[in-house]
């Protein structure tokens, strides 16, 4: 047992970090890494020994704590510090509309879009042709407005803001009518009631969760009624004894009172979805087209493109909100506005198949089932290919995938995974294993299996998926 001083001997005799940066072990690490990486991973493993040493204290300790510091383990510190905090995520998780995993992928046109605006200068706000400054509101409006049949269009920066921001232009101080059931809960606990509270407007529910009817909105209206809101309810289902008003109706209701109809599409659609073997959506042209005055969506739900809110409807409308104080604080960034006109295009030019949300949903079941038996195949041979102990069953297997992104709650499209089991090791554990590669692997957990959906796969990620299962062992593989 080592005596009080032992302890204090060591704890002296650990090196000083330029001590340390000196040793020739390290010149290779320091001429391809920042110095403030390399300090910071010696300073760090230098404490890990003092506080390992002290907690030692009374124990067999090591004989030499110095030689702990590997230029191997420094290196590998060096690089989790170098790596960014935002990375690349491979999503096996059938969930094509992942909000944790940053919603829809961008198409390739958008992506290039967004790679020349950003690289360089560009005309966000000014005008080429008069040779003044311009407005960032007007390069997407009349594209916007020939996809959906509005007067007038803009952009902020989400759909929660685009609701904020139409709620404050056109109704601050006054009452808004809005269906008891459509007081829905977004994503990160964000609530309707909480979005018109900080808007300045009054809440006034009509009707019953399940049931509102035309004479319900009739009866809630008084001189203090600014407008009336329809919301649709994207992200979950009221099913069996129900009944809503339809958007003519309530515009209709609107119209004769003399007060505008708003409504908060959610995730938006452009489409027609049954297209893609999917429970039909209103579309932004047809609500527009059936009386709505404004019209709010995300861009990156159903649209496929980057975040944004996006706000269709009348001329007069959209000069309200624009000249509001708020538009400058939702205001969108080059960024977005450059990689939604390039998805925009594409609908307009009858591509909207290359929009990667869309194909996904579009995918084919054979497809997939071809996709996912590459995939298991490409497993087997990388496992084939080490030494492990251990056993891991890969296998195809049909299950269901989903839209998400609070879209189409209901819609589960067949799809094909392939499931992974490890004996001797939980799914958890092996869904730890592949979530710490780099390029990180997210897949879902299912009846103790770890499933890689091909859903949300390309088969260029095919590889990087079969190396990642591969580097988790040990463990045979077993088909």
């Amino acid at each position: 047992m080592p005596a009080e001083e032992d302890v204090n001997q060591r704890l002296r005799r650990l090196p000083a970090v330029d001590e340390v940066l000196r040793n020739p072990g390290l010149a290779d690490l320091l001429g391809r890494a920042p110095r403030w990486a390399v300090v910071a991973a010696v300073r760090e493993a230098i404490e890990r020994l003092r506080q390992a040493l002290r907690g030692a204290a009374g124990q067999a300790g090591p004989a030499g704590p110095a030689a702990e510091l590997d230029p191997r383990a420094l290196e590998a510190a060096v690089t989790a510090r170098l790596r960014p905090q935002l990375r690349r995520v491979i999503n096996a998780t059938g969930v094509v509309l992942h909000t944790n995993l940053g919603r829809a992928p961008l198409p390739a046109p958008a992506l290039a879009h967004l790679a020349a605006i950003a690289g360089g200068y560009s005309n966000l706000e000014y005008d080429l042709e008069r040779g003044a400054r311009g407005s960032r509101h007007d390069h997407l409006a009349a594209l916007l407005q020939e996809l959906t049949g509005a007067e007038a269009a803009g952009v902020v920066n989400n759909n929660a803001a685009a609701v904020l921001l139409v709620l404050a232009a056109l109704a601050a101080g006054r009452e808004v009518v809005v269906s008891r059931g459509e007081l829905i809960e977004i994503g990160g606990s964000f609530r309707l009631p909480d979005v018109m509270r900080a808007a300045g407007v009054r809440l006034r529910e009509v009707g019953t969760t399940n049931r509102t009817h035309p004479d319900d909105y009739r009866r809630a209206l008084g001189p203090d009624s600014a407008l009336l809101l329809k919301v649709h309810t994207s992200n979950y289902a009221v099913v069996g004894f129900t009944a809503a008003v339809d958007v003519a109706t309530l515009a209709g209701i609107g119209r004769a009172a003399g007060l505008p109809t708003v409504v908060d599409l959610g995730s938006g659609c452009l489409v027609d979805l049954a297209a893609y073997g999917l429970p039909r959506e209103p579309t932004v042209a047809e609500t527009l087209a059936a009386g709505a005055d404004v019209c709010t969506f995300s861009g990156d739900k159903l649209l496929g493109g980057p975040q944004a809110g996006i706000i269709c409807g009348r001329s007069a409308a959209l000069a309200e909100i624009r000249r509001h104080p708020l538009m400058r604080a939702v205001r969108p960034d080059k960024l977005a506005l450059a990689a939604l006109e390039g998805t925009l295009r594409l609908y307009r030019d009858g591509r909207e198949r290359e929009i990667p949300a869309l194909g996904m949903l579009a995918t084919p079941f054979a497809e997939l089932e071809r996709r996912a038996t590459a995939l298991k195949d490409a497993i087997t041979a990388a496992l084939a290919a080490g030494h492990a102990s251990g056993r891991l069953t890969v296998a195809v297997t049909r299950v269901q995938s989903a839209v998400g992104g609070g879209a189409l709650p209901l819609a589960a499209p067949d799809s094909c995974a392939v499931a992974l089991h490890a004996a001797g090791a939980s799914a958890a554990a092996l869904d730890g294993r592949l979530r710490t590669r780099d390029p990180a692997v997210v897949g879902r957990i299912a009846d103790e299996r770890l499933l890689l959906d091909a859903r949300t796969l390309t088969d260029a990620e095919l590889a990087a998926v079969a190396a990642a299962v591969a580097a988790a062992g040990p463990f045979d593989h077993e088909s």
